[in-house]
């Protein structure tokens, strides 16, 4: 089983020369990361394509954990892609079919069939006439450039009318995208940039993918290799590894986002498998690409587990090491948690804050629940499973509704958390606000 710390070692490592090639990472690296992400995704014991597809990037391919994610998309495929699959969720599908070497066209379970691009061009549709008729798509701009990069990738149509968007988007000093949104539209833009022959759309998407690797690389050097925040690095640093001819003559530095990918201790498979791809100098833009006559990688053929079985999360099992001793078994202090609920955006506005005690080190959503048990009737609240770990979709009977673009918010003495509630630990007396918000 993977050491959680591991993190302190592969620094060592990284100072002791073990050189980046290429902006490929120290296989050590790779290959804890492989490990640890192949361990929660069996603790989870959900299926999720992007575990699948980094799996693949990163030369995974003979693992039982991955031929039974395969197993998996294959059916959620044709049982949900054409009845309550978003259009990103569809693409991220083709992405993983295409890089298993499976053919997104003709998808084969359960007796079943769905051609996945055909599925994927349809909702794309929905996407771009929503577009042109209110100006925001009908789920998010990152859905638009994921399925962007997915039809580019598979040779089918829609995509250059949704580069052209994403690029104006990515130009436009008002649009404030987010880095994950930026990052996955220059993966969509670089590949359509590949395909056309249009001078005029090649020179908008030059200009574009220029300014958004640019960001990123000063966004890097002021944040010490971060990009935005620690879980969306990765696919920023997958976006660097895709634009080079974009950013040049400018280096990358990929050695000081290295060692902050390093030095955080990732506990998500989701982030785990956005952040891998680049870690072997590939991005989604390398999903076509593969070779399918090759074999497992034996580095990491060595490090994966043999079988697929449900297993806690390192996390979470009791410690001896000489660094926690045996209090890591013993019963945690307690700590004191300030949280408030608020809605000033639709129906009856309210207004409400309790204190809870819960463990140290609970996360965040240890903390909602404490508060449910202690007044049901103002802070009751519910949850929906995503690929990122459980998303607070209600609080006080108030839902977000997707087609208001309407969310919850949780934030910490007015700053945004970034990571989500079954992930963040608060501290002690630390004041958490969930807030009805838009976006």
């Amino acid at each position: 089983m993977l050491n959680v710390a591991f993190g302190i070692g592969v620094l060592l490592a990284l100072a002791g020369g073990m050189a980046v090639q290429g902006c490929v990472a120290p296989q050590q690296l790779v290959s804890e990361l492989a490990q640890r992400m192949d361990d929660l995704i069996k603790a989870e014991g959900t299926p999720n394509p992007s575990v699948l597809l980094a799996l693949n990037l990163a030369g995974a391919t003979g693992s039982n954990t991955r031929k039974w994610l395969l197993q998996e998309v294959e059916e959620e495929a044709v049982t949900r892609a054409q009845r309550d699959m978003t259009s990103g969720e569809v693409a991220l599908s083709v992405l993983s079919l295409l890089s298993s070497c499976r053919d997104p066209r003709n998808v084969q379970a359960l007796g079943l069939t769905v051609d996945l691009v055909q599925v994927l061009q349809q909702k794309m549709d929905e996407e771009m006439a929503m577009l042109e008729e209110e100006g925001i798509p009908k789920t998010t701009l990152y859905s638009v450039s994921l399925s962007a990069l997915a039809l580019c990738l598979t040779g089918a149509g829609g995509y250059q009318g949704a580069s052209v968007i994403l690029a104006k988007q990515v130009l436009s000093p008002d649009s404030h995208l987010s880095v994950d949104t930026c990052a996955m539209a220059a993966l969509a833009m670089t590949c359509t940039y590949g395909q056309t022959d249009l001078q005029d759309l090649q020179e908008l998407l030059w200009e574009a993918l220029s300014a958004v690797a640019n960001s990123f690389l000063d966004e890097q050097e002021e944040g010490d290799g971060v990009i935005g925040n620690i879980y969306s690095t990765g696919l920023a640093m997958q976006a660097l590894v895709a634009t080079g001819e974009f950013y040049a003559p400018r280096v990358w530095d990929c050695t000081q986002a290295l060692a902050a990918v390093s030095r955080h201790d990732y506990s998500l498979p989701m982030a785990i498998a956005q952040v891998l791809p680049a870690l072997v100098g590939r991005s989604y833009l390398d999903t076509a690409d593969l070779d399918c006559t090759t074999r497992m990688s034996p580095n990491l053929q060595s490090t994966l587990s043999p079988k697929l079985q449900p297993s806690p999360s390192p996390k979470l099992q009791p410690s001896l090491s000489p660094k926690l001793g045996t209090a890591a078994v013993h019963r945690a202090a307690t700590i004191t948690v300030h949280y408030s609920i608020s809605n000033t955006l639709q129906g009856r506005y309210f207004s409400y804050t309790t204190a809870v005690q819960v463990p140290d080190g609970s996360v965040l959503l240890q903390v909602l629940q404490a508060a449910q048990e202690k007044e049901p009737d103002i802070f009751s609240f519910q949850t929906e499973q995503t690929s990122w770990g459980p998303m607070v979709i209600s609080i006080h009977g108030l839902a977000a509704d997707q087609n208001r673009k309407t969310y919850w918010q949780f934030l910490s003495s007015g700053v945004a958390l970034e990571e989500g509630v079954g992930t963040y630990k608060p501290q002690d007396e630390e004041h958490i606000q969930a807030v009805f918000s838009t976006y």
